[in-house]
């Protein structure tokens, strides 16, 4: 445990010289309380927590760093985000990859400025295309090794003006059923 703790206080002073804080692999259920005090007088502009057991972010998180324009949240147990994630007007990547997303959070698509999402590796099996057009700056998404429907990706092959990634599905025989 104090191996753990020192190396998060380590990188917490490591990010007031560059301004990145990274915090993976350093065994976090959540962002305590010491971290935010750590940090209060740095101005970050990435947060890396992947590679943590965290399944939720808090909304006090996206007011404490409102100015970072990269997140990765990746490899983590995370099923939601706070609807304050819209607030994080800098925001341009977002990395939510190997998570227990069964959809992408609304809030997402409505981050200002976010550009890149890369949610592979989730089990989302649906996207909601009304807000995946209105999310006019994003210009790219990874959805693969998602189990998502026939539906979903047929309207994501309609979609134009971002580019999709997606993993090939082959068809299970039971979704020919028409039941």
């Amino acid at each position: 445990m104090a191996t753990g703790v020192s190396r998060v206080i380590y990188r917490c002073e490591e990010a007031m010289e560059t301004q990145q804080l990274d915090l993976s692999d350093c065994q976090l259920v959540h962002v305590a309380e010491a971290i935010y005090h750590l940090m209060r007088h740095t101005e970050v502009k990435s947060v890396n927590l992947s590679g943590n057991v965290i399944t939720k972010i808090s909304p006090k998180f996206v007011l404490k760093f409102n100015l970072i324009t990269q997140l990765n949240l990746s490899h983590n147990q995370i099923a939601n985000l706070p609807n304050e994630m819209v607030d994080l007007m800098l925001l341009t990547n977002l990395n939510i990859s190997n998570n227990s997303f069964v959809d992408i959070p609304s809030c997402v698509f409505r981050i200002p400025n976010l550009q890149e999402l890369l949610a592979s590796n989730n089990r989302i099996t649906d996207v909601d295309g009304e807000s995946l057009k209105a999310a006019v700056s994003l210009e790219s998404i990874d959805l693969t090794n998602n189990p998502l429907s026939r539906k979903c990706r047929e309207e994501l092959e309609q979609m134009k003006n971002i580019e999709i990634t997606s993993s090939s599905k082959e068809e299970e025989d039971w979704e020919d059923l028409n039941v």
